[in-house]
């Protein structure tokens, strides 16, 4: 037996309106709801990582700073371009142009309740 991880297993953004940021998920990044969540969140069927939006966990104060602040979540999409658009035209706050990288094209934005995403092109 080893005392080690394999990695990330599940992704939560702890969220101050649990509906708002599933909507903003599921209108804007095109993600869709498991049939079934915990109570106080919103579980999406992201493959190869389960993502969650929440509600606050104890003593987690979203008032203190920006959420997210020191953390950096990408997602993968297969037109990084064509993504960026779609986001631009419904209104997303787009904070970097798309640029080469050694991952792909990519961007960032402002996501639910001021986290930042990025997404970057999935060859």
């Amino acid at each position: 037996m080893t005392s080690s991880v394999d990695g990330p297993d599940f992704i939560a953004l702890q969220v101050r309106d649990l509906e708002a940021a599933a909507r903003f998920c599921e209108q804007n990044l095109g993600l869709r709801r498991t049939p079934a969540s915990p109570p106080g969140a919103v579980v999406f069927d992201t493959k190869p990582v389960p993502l969650a939006v929440r509600e606050p966990l104890p003593g987690t104060d979203l008032d203190s700073g920006r959420p997210g602040l020191g953390v950096s979540l990408w997602f993968a999409t297969p037109d990084t371009r064509a993504f960026h658009d779609r986001l631009t035209e419904a209104g997303v706050e787009i904070l970097t142009p798309v640029t080469d990288s050694p991952f792909g094209a990519m961007f960032s934005f402002v996501g639910p309740e001021g986290y930042v995403l990025t997404v970057h092109q999935r060859d």
